[in-house]
């Protein structure tokens, strides 16, 4: 049986005429039903009402979850091309409606046999579409594989401590928060575990209104599709941390993204790592998709010879893609992904001193890349570090530096025994609009891998060892970026400032507005100058309104918007609307042009992937 479930404001049909023989006779007039959840239901070969009973389970557990009291079973054959025979279609329909009203749902049923006209408003939350595969015990999936460590991390004995700059390591119940708002809310969400989402973050309505991303209804969950738009702001992010990376002095390498499942090495580490994987199979073997670059990178240190002299060796790839199989509850806009681009960089280090000597150089590098690219401040994230009791005792020094160079408390977890490969963890946290926090730059000390993996480097004496392996992602998934820069802009404007994206990733950075089609040429030539000087600008020529043609521009999140008439194309002076000091400028064009400069310098450009004209422009 497979089931599209919608959430809808109300669904609206009629029926139209006989599709088959077996129908069953209504009242031939529109029917409405309001808040409902509707099911648009295929029934399969092989179901019976074992099938039915178990889909209205499935189905009862999401109307407690969205608060929902009725559904609306809709025969629709459209989902499968394997289908029961009617009659059996019909009594498996029939006894689906009867158990849902023995467990006290409200439910209705639409006419089966008919061909139907319908009209449906969905709601507008990550929740809303759900397709729910249900099959007969015979044929049923076979227990999806859970690496040890994810098992573990259910049971791990968390042990949580505020460490302040001086050093003092408090009991979270008795740290006094209320000069750390934002650090107590994520304390909350990290020691409450609860990942799953209930209602839309504001970085999803904003990331359709801005043409930036949406989800994709034709993949599987947690999969995006990326507009013109979105897709600019991705790879110029892209851009940005892979040249910090390589100016770091890391080699850029690439690795495949699928690996096999009985390789040693790889199948020891898989269950070292708390993720759930994608698998599948070629020919005789058994692959997943990687979940990070670790694989490859460590299959190609293995294969290299290595010196002291060479280490710390820093290895990075930008993964495009990595893949993760979160809970469907959890997959959320652009904040949790089954599909994402992550840049790594592993560093093999002689020792622990080294390994922490270049943790703390990768640390503030991270802050950077936040700080100098995203244009994040301090106040935007924070820091959890882990560890184990044992690595604290002999390594508190090292930690308290991590600390210090982030210049307010963080918080602390900390284990009894060390279970994962690394013994020391940290990241930066992003804290949303709905208090749930999510990674962005982190870095761990590998103590496992080098050994597991048989990657060797020779010490001054001849001797072969085993080096450390740092982990870190410099500003962790760049869907993850987008999601802070969109949570970030509703916050400024929730406190009344301009909702906006740092210049350098603004896909429109100068939009210029003739009064009328008489200075088009001329303001043509304006945008060629613009073009010219590696400025993204577009011309908003179509038939509306200046005023209307204004307020668009702030929709959209202009930084500069000019508008040009007569007197400006005579006199050269324009006036510029800049939307983060809410005011407009007297400017010359090369005044303009320094100031963009200026405002993007040292960041990456790339032109605009849309139709310069506004007129052009396809509605996404």
């Amino acid at each position: 049986m497979r089931i599209l479930q919608l959430h809808s404001d109300f669904i609206e049909y009629e029926l139209v005429e006989k599709e088959i023989d077996i129908v069953e006779e209504f009242e031939r007039k529109i029917q409405r039903y309001d808040d409902v959840l509707v099911l648009f239901t295929s029934v399969e070969e092989g179901d019976d009402e074992r099938i039915a009973k178990e889909a209205v389970e499935e189905v009862k557990r999401s109307l407690d979850a969205l608060k929902v009291k009725k559904i609306l079973i809709y025969p629709y054959a459209h989902l499968s091309n394997r289908l029961a025979k009617p009659s059996e279609a019909l009594a498996i329909l029939r006894a689906m409606e009867a158990f849902a009203k023995e467990l006290g749902i409200e439910a209705y049923r639409a006419p089966f046999g008919w061909c139907k006209r319908f009209s449906i408003s969905l709601k507008g939350h990550p929740l809303a579409e759900q397709f729910k595969v249900v099959l007969p015990k015979a044929v049923e999936k076979v227990e999806e594989w859970v690496p040890e460590a994810l098992k573990a991390e259910e049971k791990l004995v968390s042990h949580w401590y505020i460490l302040t700059l001086d050093g003092e390591m408090i009991p979270i119940d008795l740290f006094d928060f209320s000069r750390h708002p934002m650090l107590e809310k994520f304390a909350k969400y990290e020691i409450a575990k609860v990942r799953a989402v209930q209602q839309v973050p504001p970085h999803v309505i904003l990331m359709k209104k801005l043409k930036i991303a949406d989800y994709e209804p034709g993949s599987d969950l947690g999969n995006m599709r990326w507009y013109p738009k979105g897709r600019l702001i991705k790879s110029l992010l892209e851009e940005y941390v892979s040249k910090r990376m390589i100016e770091y002095g890391a080699m850029e390498v690439e690795t495949p993204i699928m690996y096999d499942f009985k390789h040693p090495a790889l199948m020891r580490y898989l269950d070292r790592f708390p993720a759930r994987q994608y698998s599948l199979k070629s020919d005789d073997k058994d692959l997943f998709l990687r979940f990070s670059a670790c694989f490859g990178q460590f299959l190609m240190a293995h294969d290299v010879q290595i010196s002291y002299r060479h280490l710390p060796l820093k290895l990075y790839e930008l993964t495009r893609y990595s893949f993760r199989r979160e809970k469907s509850g959890e997959l959320v806009g652009l904040r949790r992904l089954r599909a994402f681009t992550m840049p790594d960089c592993h560093a093999l280090c002689v020792d622990l001193d080294q390994a922490k000597q270049e943790a703390l150089i990768r640390f503030k590098l991270c802050m950077d890349v936040l700080e100098d690219g995203l244009e994040l401040t301090r106040d935007d994230y924070e820091l959890a570090i882990r560890f184990t009791n044992d690595f604290y005792v002999q390594n508190a020094s090292f930690i308290l530096d991590l600390v210090k160079a982030f210049g307010k408390p963080v918080l602390i977890e900390m284990w009894d025994r060390r279970f994962f490969y690394f013994a020391l963890k940290w990241e930066f946290n992003f804290v949303d609009n709905l208090d749930k926090a999510s990674a962005l730059s982190t870095d761990q000390i590998d103590v496992e891998s080098a050994e597991r993996y048989e990657i060797m480097y020779v010490d001054g004496e001849g001797k072969k060892k085993y080096p450390l392996i740092l982990h870190c992602s410099p500003s962790g998934a760049i869907e993850r970026c987008v999601y802070a820069l969109l949570e970030k802009a509703h916050r400024e404007r929730a406190i009344g400032r301009q909702s906006t994206l740092p210049l350098w990733l603004s896909p429109t950075q100068v939009r210029l507005i003739p009064v009328s089609d008489e200075f088009l040429t001329d303001v043509e030539k304006i945008a060629d100058e613009l073009e010219r000087s590696d400025i993204r600008v577009d011309v908003d020529d179509r038939p509306l309104t200046v005023p209307r043609k204004v307020r668009d521009a702030e929709v959209e999140w202009i930084p500069y918007v000019v508008v040009l008439g007569r007197k400006e194309v005579e006199s050269g002076v324009l006036p510029v609307r800049d939307r983060i000091a809410k005011l407009i400028k007297s400017m010359k064009l090369d005044e303009l042009i320094d100031e963009v400069k200026r405002r993007t310098r040292d960041k990456p450009f790339k032109k605009l992937p849309l139709p310069r004209l506004l007129s052009k422009r396809a509605q996404l």
